[in-house]
C-alpha cells in the first residue's frame, strides 16, 4: 500500500511538458491547414488568478525582445482552479496554431492538489505549482525560500522583502511585477534556489507537491522559456 502510494507521488512531482505524440500530431494538422507555428514555441499559461500569476506572466511576455516577439509567443489564460487542467486541453484542442499549453497555480487552500497536478502531467500539461504561494517563488529572487507554511504568512513576509528590496509598496495587480523582480532581483540565482529546495524535498521523503514546502515548479517554466529567448547565457538547472 505504502508502494503504490510513493509510486503515486512520484508521478505528481514532474513538471510535466506536452508528449511528443500530441506535439506532433498537432504539428501535422498545423501543416495541413496551414496556420503559422512560432519557431521557438507558443505557450498557453492557464492560471486560476487574475492577479499575481498572470501580471507576473504577462510581464515576462512583454520583455521578450522585439525580434523574437513573433518566434515566441506566450498567452495567459484564467480559469477555476478546478478546471484547469480542461479549459488548457479544451483551448490546444480548439486552436489550430500548436501551443505548449501549462497551468500554473499554488497550494493555498487547494483541495486536490496532488491529483490536479497529476491529472495535468497524464495529460501532457505542464505543472507549474508553488507551496505554499506563489510569493515562495518570488522570494527565490532575493536569494530566499523561508520554511513557511501558510500562504497568508508567507504573502505577508514577500511584501515585506519585496518593500526592504525595492522600496516601494507590493500588490499583487501590479502590471509591473516582474519588471521590478528582475531588476532589483536575480533571475538565474531565483531557479537555482527553487530547483535547490525541490530536490531537497524529494531527498527528504517528500515526493507528493502538497508536502513539498518551501517548493515549486514553475521554475521550471520560467527557465525553458529563458532558455529559448537567450540560449547562451542560460543553462539548466543541475
Amino acid at each position: 500500500m505504502a508502494n503504490r502510494g510513493k509510486a503515486a507521488g512520484k508521478k505528481a512531482t514532474a513538471a510535466g511538458k506536452p508528449s511528443d505524440s500530441r506535439a506532433g500530431k498537432r504539428r501535422d494538422r498545423n501543416k495541413r491547414v496551414g496556420a503559422r507555428v512560432p519557431e521557438l514555441g507558443y505557450y498557453l499559461i492557464v492560471t486560476d488568478t487574475e492577479e499575481t500569476e498572470k501580471n507576473y506572466f504577462e510581464g515576462l511576455r512583454d520583455s521578450i525582445p522585439a525580434e523574437l516577439k513573433d518566434r515566441i509567443v506566450i498567452k495567459v489564460e484564467k480559469a477555476r482552479t478546478v478546471e484547469l487542467v480542461r479549459k488548457a486541453l479544451e483551448m490546444t484542442g480548439q486552436e489550430s496554431q500548436y501551443r505548449i499549453p501549462w497551468i500554473v497555480f499554488d497550494r493555498d487552500q487547494v483541495k486536490d492538489f496532488d491529483e490536479i497536478i497529476q491529472t495535468a502531467e497524464k495529460s501532457g500539461v505542464g505543472a507549474g505549482w508553488s507551496n505554499p504561494c506563489f510569493e515562495i517563488w518570488m522570494y527565490a529572487y532575493f536569494g530566499e525560500m523561508p520554511a513557511v507554511r501558510e500562504s497568508y504568512t508567507c504573502c505577508d513576509r514577500f511584501a515585506e522583502k519585496f518593500e526592504k528590496v525595492t522600496g516601494q509598496k507590493y500588490f499583487k495587480n501590479d502590471r509591473e511585477l516582474y519588471r521590478k523582480l528582475v531588476q532589483h532581483g536575480d533571475e538565474k540565482k531565483a531557479i537555482q534556489m527553487a530547483e535547490r529546495c525541490y530536490k531537497r524535498c524529494m531527498e527528504d521523503g517528500k515526493w507528493k507537491p502538497s508536502e513539498m514546502w518551501p517548493a515549486c515548479s514553475v521554475h521550471r517554466l520560467v527557465e525553458e522559456i529563458q532558455n529559448k529567448i537567450y540560449p547562451r547565457p542560460w543553462k539548466k538547472s543541475k
